[in-house]
């Protein structure tokens, strides 16, 4: 995203230093608050920025914001847009729950998985989306308690997202800071560490809810009886859908050996854009283009653009140097402190507040540890933004509020007359947190240090 632009910027403490310290922070506070909308806010902070000099315009879009992560971005949106269209998700989903022939404690296990599974690939919001109406029917039709199938659920989501380089908006902004990092790298590290959570994660929530989950036969045949393929909403559609998001994943795991091979270049982001082009044509016509491009959150993307632009005033400033001396100086220069440090302090930031504008802040923190640790080798501060990534995305779980995708969840049980209180999610949602980043904490230690 940010060049190592820093380490070239002296920290000279004037009006120019405290202009931006000040607009960050504020359009931060804001954006917590949520009661305005986050791409408005984000985009007047960088007008503000940018007319008292703090960033110029040419620095903020030809510099600081990430292209790559914003095609990456709108690539994914219309590829979960036309999935979610095509009812693929709903009809895999379903008949998964079938096979377990309505098995309570079974269908606990799919679902968790299956929601692991669709965050890991679409975008977290849409996959609860998507998944969190069948819990309700099927849970309504067994007659159980749908909170330990939501609980899950939320944590799954996050575990999930934290497995891939697509899997969530703090995973797009690194890989996009990181043209080094490949999609196969995500899985390889990531989506381990998040495995071995998710069976952790299973493991736990089926023994603490065993006793909850039972139903009679009755009901059990009654959920049999549902037709499946009621979800899938256009036949032709849902078939092309299946190939091209085939295609795409398989691109997106391979374009790492193929930029090897071919000696061009191939993005993550590049792989998305084709991919959801390939769908729009092959499977859309007329109208129903349109209506896929409105499956992009343009929002999202002002919102990321205007929060590039404000980073990018603390990194012209010279904050971004100095915070990364800091840094250095607390972690002793040893890069494996550094890596544990920022672990937990993304785990616990991202289980209070939005950890979009802390990850959006820290990438260049990070690019400045490394250039004044002087390691010319990108791949040196991989640890470091394996940490990030990890952490910004597993302590979502921690709270109901950790994530846009739990807050979207809670309202959805709040429609059904089902309140999903924040304590009692508290009570699961922090232990498992704290477990996922225990694990991420060793697993850092004995493989990536």
């Amino acid at each position: 995203m940010v060049q190592q632009v820093a380490s070239e910027t002296a920290f000279t403490p004037g009006w120019q230093v405290i202009a931006a310290v000040v607009v960050f922070l504020v359009v931060y506070a804001v954006i917590i608050t949520e009661k305005m909308s986050r791409a408005a806010v984000a985009l007047t902070g960088a007008v503000i920025a940018a007319l008292l000099g703090v960033v110029g315009l040419e620095e903020a879009y030809s510099v600081h914001v990430s292209w790559r992560m914003l095609f990456l971005l709108v690539g994914m949106m219309l590829l979960s847009g036309m999935a979610s269209r095509s009812g693929v998700v709903q009809f895999a989903a379903m008949k998964a729950v079938q096979r377990v022939k309505g098995c309570p404690l079974k269908m606990l296990v799919i679902l968790t998985v299956g929601t692991a599974v669709g965050s890991a690939l679409l975008d977290n919001v849409t996959t609860v989306l998507l998944i969190v109406p069948l819990t309700f029917l099927v849970t309504r039709v067994l007659k159980v308690s749908p909170m330990p199938y939501l609980t899950a659920e939320i944590i799954a989501v996050n575990v999930g997202g934290a497995a891939t380089m697509v899997g969530s908006l703090p995973n797009m902004m690194i890989g996009g800071a990181n043209p080094h990092l490949t999609f196969s790298d995500f899985l390889v590290h990531a989506g381990l560490v998040s495995l071995l959570i998710l069976i952790l994660t299973v493991s736990l929530l089926a023994w603490l809810y065993r006793k909850q989950l039972s139903a009679g036969n009755a009901e059990r045949k009654e959920l049999l009886a549902i037709d499946a393929a009621g979800a899938i909403q256009d036949r032709r559609l849902a078939l092309k859908t299946v190939i091209v998001l085939g295609l795409t994943v398989i691109g997106l795991v391979l374009h790492g050996p193929l930029s090897a091979w071919t000696g061009v270049r191939i993005e993550a982001a590049t792989v998305a854009m084709a991919g959801a082009t390939l769908l729009m044509l092959a499977g859309l016509k007329g109208k129903a283009v349109d209506e896929a491009l409105d499956n992009v959150e343009w929002r999202t993307v002002v919102f990321f653009a205007g929060l590039f632009a404000v980073v990018g005033g603390l990194v012209e400033t010279g904050v971004v140097g100095r915070l990364a001396t800091m840094a250095l100086q607390l972690a002793s220069g040893d890069i494996g402190y550094f890596s544990i440090l920022v672990l937990w302090l993304s785990g616990m930031v991202s289980a209070t507040v939005d950890n979009t504008p802390f990850v959006a802040a820290m990438i260049p923190l990070v690019q400045e540890f490394g250039a004044q640790m002087n390691l010319t080798d990108p791949e040196a501060l991989n640890p470091v933004w394996w940490s990030l990534a990890l952490g910004s995305s597993l302590g979502g779980s921690g709270t109901l509020i950790g994530a846009a995708a739990n807050v979207v969840v809670a309202g959805m049980a709040a429609r059904e007359g089902k309140e999903l209180s924040y304590l009692d999610y508290l009570k699961i949602g922090a232990p498992v947190a704290l477990l996922s980043l225990a694990v991420s904490t060793g697993y850092i230690c004995l493989f990536l240090l």
